[in-house]
């Protein structure tokens, strides 16, 4: 088996805005394992508040190139385990995950939604990101928009906003990236007209959770707070919903760990992305069907989407069929 490996820069088609900063690009790293003329796709990106360094990546990749060259074909989950054996990050363990399981599913001719036997009926819309500005820009932007579900992005809370959103009756959920304060979190799980959003994802930074509430007005989702299998157990009393993302967690073998688990301790469950191309969007696509909200709109906020396979079109989520995860580059 070889491996390929190739640094990518993601452009953004309009300025991406959360509380943790603006983005004009994201760099990206696209794994490449061929294997008899099969070739398989995975990706992870540079996330500045995840500390990801993409040139370490590379300098590990050539470390362990030899060792992925020896190893044999065999079933991704003993893949996975080998994976876990060379002590990499989990972003830089979730491209290798993916592109293994591309690549397995090319050469077997079989799709990853027919190896794990998923679900593909019904599959859940994804919402559209609106980036953190102008309560007048935001509602503009929800109002022209053709998608059904939206995550709009804040900055702390003021709540003459959050009255103008729920005046709009759509389907609208919160995402704080970690702004809010104890105060603002007390006052929406206290708040009945809350339960009207979708979910409120992370309003505190990492570990700063214990003022949540999980049986309140406010479907608080864990994102940064909710990192593996691990964490699940610990968030229990606290938060109603979990962001599966699977850059964080390592890829699909344990993304499909995390739901099962999840689904266990009775969480609501989204398959959630960064800013990636169709190589990591395609990846999350094919758990759609297995959770209860999807935010996969990672490859329609960039203008030079270098692959194609899985998507997502005014939020549906249409799957290719093809084998593997379905990922050929343009």
């Amino acid at each position: 088996m070889k491996i390929n490996f190739t640094l990518k820069q993601l452009q953004l088609k309009e300025t991406f805005s959360i509380a943790y900063g603006n983005y004009n690009h994201r760099d990206a790293l696209l794994i490449e394992l061929s294997h008899q003329g099969y070739k398989g796709y995975g990706e992870c990106v540079a996330i500045d508040y995840y500390h990801i360094n993409l040139q370490s990546f590379v300098l590990k990749l050539k470390e362990i190139q030899d060792q992925i060259k020896d190893q044999k074909i065999i079933h991704p989950k003993e893949f996975f385990t080998f994976l876990l054996s060379l002590n990499l990050h989990p972003f830089l363990v979730s491209a290798l995950d993916c592109a293994y399981w591309d690549l397995f599913g090319k050469l077997e001719n079989k799709s990853f939604i027919e190896l794990n036997q998923l679900p593909t009926k019904n599959l859940t819309e994804s919402s559209i990101t609106i980036s953190v500005g102008e309560i007048e820009q935001q509602i503009k932007k929800i109002e022209k928009s053709n998608w059904n579900q939206f995550k709009v992005k804040c900055k702390g809370l003021d709540k003459k906003h959050v009255e103008e959103l729920l005046k709009l009756n759509r389907n609208i959920a919160l995402d704080s990236n970690a702004s809010f304060s104890d105060e603002d979190c007390v006052w929406l799980q206290e708040n009945a007209k809350i339960q009207e959003f979708s979910y409120l994802e992370q309003p505190r930074p990492i570990d700063y959770y214990k003022i949540l509430k999980k049986e309140s007005f406010a479907n608080w989702m864990a994102d940064e707070d909710c990192q593996n299998l691990d964490s699940l157990d610990k968030l229990v009393p606290y938060y109603q919903s979990v962001n599966i993302k699977l850059m964080k967690c390592g890829g699909l073998t344990p993304a499909l760990e995390m739901i099962k688990k999840a689904k266990e301790l009775n969480y609501k469950i989204m398959i959630g992305c960064m800013t990636e191309s169709s190589v990591g969007i395609s990846a999350g696509c094919l758990l759609a069907g297995l959770v209860d909200y999807a935010d996969l709109d990672g490859a329609t906020l960039i203008s030079n989407d270098y692959a194609k396979g899985n998507s997502v079109q005014n939020g549906k989520i249409i799957l290719s069929g093809k084998p593997g995860l379905g990922i050929e580059l343009k």
